[in-house]
């Protein structure tokens, strides 16, 4: 049958710059790395926190993610790498693709303990700050699927099919549910859903976050349900959909009881910051604010001088005229001794 619209897969995943491959996976989950940080820090001055603190927090909890992403994935499917005929050291080659998303969170959530530990800072405001970013980073980071090729749904007909080329690793050729933007775009909306619901009821305490993970896992139900890749399953369900259904639970339990124990949000989410510090322009403030002061006080400064001046010119104009009539007084004082003397002097000759 001829596909008259389909979504092609790109015909390598890897580009070698010399000796230094350039793996498009690799590519998809840094990109999504930043976006992540870029868009938690923004949050987080928003929110009254320090710019540059997201990112630090971040240095651990990455790698955290990384390392819980590909254990759970090398633990739910090791037989991958530990049957007969496999090679183990496979495991830990992140590149050919296997993050499972439920270990990344949860190790994840442990590397950002620890940052937030080591600053003072409450690990549910931080939460909250980046997990609309989060879904953004995952929303990106699915596209690396496309690059290797993997995590692709039951065959189909419809036009945006994804046209699977490689029959490697057990891969059958043909017209699949793209499956990878399927997730891609759920987690774009859950995004744009965490960011609106923030505005609207100022989620607090984990809440935010806690609304990222519940709606996550929604989509991540319906959206597992379509993958035909081997899994393991329990009564009749892929261990995939059984653990978005407990961890859906489970948020839905936090956000019913943390609104009941702490309503609203926190009204410090980082100690010592002040002022104009959040965005990293206190300093310049600071000295904006001591300029015009400065300035201000200049021309006080001037009327004061010239007020001094005038002042002292007429105490000194003041001196001299006292001194001239002092001087005139002893003038007319002398004058007036001489005249009587000279009047008494006569009346004696007479």
């Amino acid at each position: 049958m001829e596909y008259l619209a389909y979504i092609p897969s790109p015909s390598r995943g890897v580009i070698h710059l010399g000796p230094i491959p350039l793996r498009g996976y690799a590519f998809c989950i840094i990109i999504g790395v930043f976006v992540a940080v870029w868009l938690g820090n923004r949050r987080w001055i928003a929110r009254g926190g320090r710019a540059g603190t997201v990112a630090d927090i971040a240095v651990w909890a990455v790698p955290f993610g990384l390392v819980g992403g590909r254990l759970y994935h090398v633990i739910t499917d090791y037989e991958l790498y530990f049957s007969e005929g496999r090679d183990w050291v496979d495991a830990f080659k992140v590149w050919q693709g296997g993050l499972g998303i439920w270990g990344a969170i949860a190790l994840g959530a442990v590397g950002a303990w620890i940052g937030c530990r080591r600053r003072g800072i409450p690990l549910p405001a931080y939460a909250d700050a980046i997990a609309p970013g989060i879904a953004f980073a995952q929303a990106i980071g699915r596209w690396g699927n496309w690059f290797n090729q993997e995590l692709y749904g039951r065959e189909t007909h419809v036009p945006w099919a994804l046209h699977i080329t490689s029959s490697e690793g057990g891969r059958v050729p043909g017209y699949y549910h793209p499956t990878f933007l399927y997730e891609s775009l759920w987690c774009i909306g859950v995004g744009f859903l965490v960011i609106w619901a923030d505005r609207r009821f100022k989620l607090g305490h984990g809440r935010a976050f806690a609304l990222y993970v519940a709606a996550y896992c929604v989509g991540r139900g319906w959206i597992e349900y379509m993958r035909v890749d081997d899994a393991h399953h329990i009564l009749g369900l892929r261990l995939n959909d059984w653990t978005a259904l407990i961890v859906f639970l489970l948020a839905v339990l936090y956000i019913v009881l943390s609104a009941k124990k702490r309503p609203g949000r926190e009204a410090v989410v980082e100690p010592g910051v002040s002022d104009g510090e959040a965005d990293g322009t206190g300093d310049a403030v600071e000295a904006a604010e001591a300029k015009e002061a400065s300035e201000a006080e200049a021309p006080e400064d001037e009327a004061e001088a010239k007020d001094e001046a005038e002042a002292k010119d007429e105490a000194e104009a003041k001196d001299e005229v006292e001194v001239e009539h002092e001087a005139k007084d002893e003038v007319e004082a002398e004058h007036e001794a001489k005249v009587k003397d000279e009047a008494g002097s006569a009346t004696k000759k007479s």
